[in-house]
């Protein structure tokens, strides 16, 4: 019985990361569904891009206060953990301060005070941030498309991670008193310069037992174990997932000219055999020739889409900056294009509950055009890239936007009527006005 402590430990262990490696594996099955697509170029670029963007919260700066915020409840949280490891060892080897006979009394006490500091910077962080988001009234965090899940969701990530802090301000607390009262199992090991400031003289008042101590600091240290996992697992179903999937979308971001529209090589190849006077029109391409016609151009759907958009769906920070820039939004329009990424997400789980279902995707008549995206909302767009330009992590509705585009156009002939006045203009006229190409000149015999 004396390990019973350990076996339970070990099994939360399991069934934490266990779900957690379920939850990444699925989200790598829905992003495979979406159509390959190379961005293996430049390594060195994209390997700096992430490090700067990703890692080093660089666009954060462009909004100074939120900017400082986050990078306290980032670096915090994230450094914070790095107490995971010793709390791995301790719960299943038993031990108790495990890193202390790793680091050293000196180094081990610096490690301690840095992690105090900064669990009070993410709590100072995560209040401002409730209070801004909640109360102070930002507009882009305010917007109808947050309503419901995306706002709760974003208050349950701040109250987690406000709790798991008080969890761990409240172990160190306790271990600091019955360190000083000389607790059998509780050494003089570490430093709690925060907890003996805000926290040692509440539990000092009320004079506690080392019996009720020791079940307080046991108690938050398996609080605030149970919350990792928890919140671990709770990222699948949190716009908060973007923790992970920042750095593999800004490895991956495109690093172009933003706005740039790509060019299909089958429409390309099929230009240039018509301009070859000595090609053969019908001549049938060879076995894998990427001349052959894809079977869509653009996209309807998810499947039609790229990989690295779908990973951008799934990275959206939902923080609104993109919106917040967007003149069409600003403007009154529908078009928002943090909603664009936010839809595409939600086609993409469905899509994803659909082969869980069924064991593969079963039609169920439903498309990402129309059903999540509507037309309105693609043709209110205006291509100036502001969206793309602002997102704190790189990503890119805009390329969303183009695609099912170029699907209405090319497929379903569908573009609004000034712009197919304007392309019938160009197919005939070689100008997109409505001018025969022999008076074009005709202006300059005005003066």
């Amino acid at each position: 019985m004396q390990y019973i402590d350990n076996i339970i430990f070990l099994i939360l262990l399991i069934a934490g990361f266990g779900l957690f490696a379920k939850s990444l594996q699925k989200i790598y099955r829905n992003i495979r569904l979406g159509r390959e697509i190379n961005r293996s170029d430049r390594k060195a670029e994209r390997w700096e891009t992430m490090a700067t963007v990703a890692m080093g919260q660089s666009k954060m700066g462009k909004r100074p206060v939120a900017g400082i915020l986050h990078l306290f409840v980032y670096v915090g949280f994230v450094i914070i953990n790095i107490e995971l490891i010793e709390i791995i060892v301790d719960g299943v080897f038993g031990t108790h301060r495990f890193l202390a006979s790793i680091l050293g009394d000196t180094f081990y006490s610096f490690f301690t005070a840095t992690l105090e500091v900064l669990a009070l910077l993410v709590i100072i962080g995560v209040v401002i941030f409730f209070i801004r988001r909640n109360f102070y009234g930002v507009k882009r965090l305010n917007m109808k498309e947050l309503f419901g899940w995306p706002k709760n969701d974003a208050n349950w990530i701040l109250v987690i991670e406000f709790a798991l802090m008080v969890a761990f301000f409240s172990m160190n607390a306790s271990e600091s008193v019955l360190q000083a009262r000389n607790a059998e199992g509780f050494h003089h090991i570490g430093s709690f310069p925060v907890s003996e400031m805000l926290f040692v003289p509440f539990l000092n008042v009320f004079s506690f037992d080392n019996g009720f101590l020791i079940f307080v600091e046991r108690s938050a240290w398996w609080f605030h174990f149970v919350g990792i996992l928890f919140f671990m697992n709770y990222l699948y179903y949190s716009k908060h997932l973007h923790i992970i999937l920042a750095f593999p979308s800004t490895w991956f971001a495109n690093l172009d000219k933003k706005g740039k529209f790509n060019n299909l090589d089958s429409v390309t190849k099929e230009i240039k055999l018509m301009m070859d006077p000595n090609a053969d029109p019908y001549a049938a391409p060879a076995e894998g020739d990427a001349a052959e016609a894809p079977s869509k151009f653009g996209a309807e759907d998810i499947f039609d889409l790229n990989q690295v958009q779908l990973l951008n769906a799934y990275s959206c920070t939902e923080c609104g900056r993109c919106t917040s820039v967007c003149p069409a939004n600003i403007t009154g329009k529908k078009l928002s294009p943090r909603l664009i990424l936010m839809k595409t997400r939600d086609r993409l789980e469905e899509v994803g509950r659909n082969i869980d279902k069924n064991g593969k995707f079963v039609d169920d008549g439903k498309k990402l055009l129309n059903d999540y995206i509507t037309k309105e909302e693609l043709w209110a767009c205006t291509t100036c890239n502001a969206c793309t330009e602002a997102c704190p992590v790189l990503l890119d509705p805009l390329s969303i936007i183009f695609e099912m585009r170029r699907f209405l156009v090319m497929e379903q002939s569908a573009a609004p009527q000034e712009l197919n006045l304007m392309m019938t203009n160009v197919e005939n006229n070689a100008a997109p006005w409505q001018y025969n190409q022999a008076d074009r000149l005709n202006w300059a015999n005005e003066n």
